[in-house]
């Protein structure tokens, strides 16, 4: 899959690089888009689905305590926090909450 590059969204890519559903995330060498490998587990995609929770018309902010969990720990939510991108298990583990950008699972 190729995207218009912005640091936000390479920035988001390789946390649900970590997150382990997506196999790679490159710049094209022209530094315009980037590259995304989805990861495959035995023909099925890792990724089953991924929903945007903040978008500009209705911005969600949330303290750390309240970072959700997604399906009980099987899924990622990613959250935009003042320490950077971070997973919500490492926004919790940081102590910081912040904007909910998605949720992947």
């Amino acid at each position: 899959m190729v995207v218009p590059y912005s640091r936000l969204k390479e920035d988001v890519a390789k946390k649900i690089k970590e997150a382990g559903f997506v196999e790679s995330v490159k710049k094209t060498e022209d530094k315009r888009s980037l590259e995304i490998s989805l990861l495959y587990e035995n023909g099925n995609p890792a990724v089953s689905d991924i929903k945007r929770t903040s978008k500009p018309s209705l911005r969600i902010y949330t303290p750390a305590k309240r970072i959700p969990r997604v399906l009980a720990g099987r899924g990622e939510v990613i959250v935009s926090t003042s320490k950077g991108i971070l997973t919500g298990e490492q926004a919790r583990k940081a102590r910081v909450g912040g904007e909910l950008l998605l949720k992947v699972w």
